[in-house]
C-alpha cells in the first residue's frame, strides 16, 4: 500500500465528513484511512466506521499521541497527516505519494479556510502556511504544520514519531528531527481547507498572539505551552 491517511479526532461529527467527502474524490486510490479518537462521545467513530475508516482509540491526552497512535498500525509508505475538521483538495494523495521519493523524505502544503472568511483571515492563513513554511524550508528551517503534512513511514519511525512529551508544536519538533535524513519540500498544489473555528472563537488578535507567543517559547526555552483549549 502507497499511503496512510491519519486523523486524529475528538467530538469532531460535526466537521469528520469534510475530511471523508474530500478522500472519496481522490485522483490516487491506493491509500488507507486511519482514524486516531480520543475517546470521542459523539458520533464521531461510527462517522468513520460508515466510511470505511479504521479507527484507533487513544484515550490519553495530546494530538501527538493520536498521531502516533495511528501511524502504529499504518500500513503504507507514506503518512499523510491531516486534522479531522480539515478538506483535501482532491489530488492530495496523488501529489505526496509521487513527490515522496528518492531523497525527498517529507513535505508539505497550503492551509487555507473552510469557511468564508474575512479577507484579514484568509491572508493571515496565506502568510503562515504558504509565506512563513515555504521560506522556514528554504533557509534550513522547517516549520511543518501537522493538519498537512507527510513523510515516508521509515523516516517516521526511525525518529521514534511525533514527541508525547508536547502538548503543541509536536508538529515543529518532528520536523527538526527528520530533516537530516533528506530533502524536505513544499507542494502549492497539496492544498487543504481547514475551519477556521478557532479564529471566529478567539478572534484573530487572539489566535495569532497565541501562536506569537508559543514560538518564542518553543524556541527560546524549549517549552510550548502545555494547553491548547477544544474549540467544538
Amino acid at each position: 500500500m502507497e499511503a496512510s491517511i491519519i486523523i486524529p479526532a475528538l467530538n469532531e461529527e460535526k466537521y469528520i465528513g469534510y475530511v471523508f467527502e474530500g478522500l472519496k474524490k481522490q485522483s490516487f486510490k491506493d491509500f488507507e484511512v486511519i482514524v486516531a479518537d480520543g475517546g470521542s462521545k459523539d458520533k464521531t467513530r461510527e462517522i468513520a466506521k460508515r466510511y470505511g475508516a479504521k479507527v484507533v482509540i487513544e484515550r490519553r491526552k495530546g494530538i501527538a499521541r493520536g498521531r502516533n497512535a495511528g501511524a502504529k498500525i499504518a500500513k503504507g509508505r507514506v503518512l499523510i497527516f491531516i486534522d479531522a475538521d480539515t478538506m483535501p483538495s482532491k489530488d492530495l494523495v496523488k501529489l505526496y505519494v509521487n513527490e515522496l521519493k528518492g531523497n525527498t523524505i517529507a513535505a508539505t502544503g497550503p492551509i487555507l479556510p473552510l469557511e468564508k472568511t474575512k479577507k484579514s483571515i484568509e491572508l493571515g492563513y496565506k502568510f503562515v502556511s504558504i509565506l512563513f513554511v515555504k521560506t522556514a524550508i528554504k533557509i534550513g528551517r522547517p516549520t511543518i504544520v501537522g493538519s498537512n503534512f507527510a513523510v515516508v513511514r521509515d523516516v517516521f519511525e526511525k525518529v521514534g514519531g511525533f514527541d508525547e512529551r508536547l502538548m503543541t508544536y509536536e508538529d515543529w519538533d518532528l520536523s527538526k528531527k527528520i530533516k537530516k535524513y533528506g530533502r524536505i519540500k513544499y507542494l502549492d498544489d497539496a492544498v487543504v481547507y481547514t475551519s477556521a473555528r478557532r479564529i471566529f472563537a478567539w478572534g484573530i488578535h487572539g489566535f495569532f498572539s497565541y501562536h506569537f507567543g508559543n514560538i518564542i517559547r518553543y524556541n527560546l526555552l524549549k517549552k510550548p505551552k502545555e494547553e491548547y483549549e477544544p474549540i467544538r
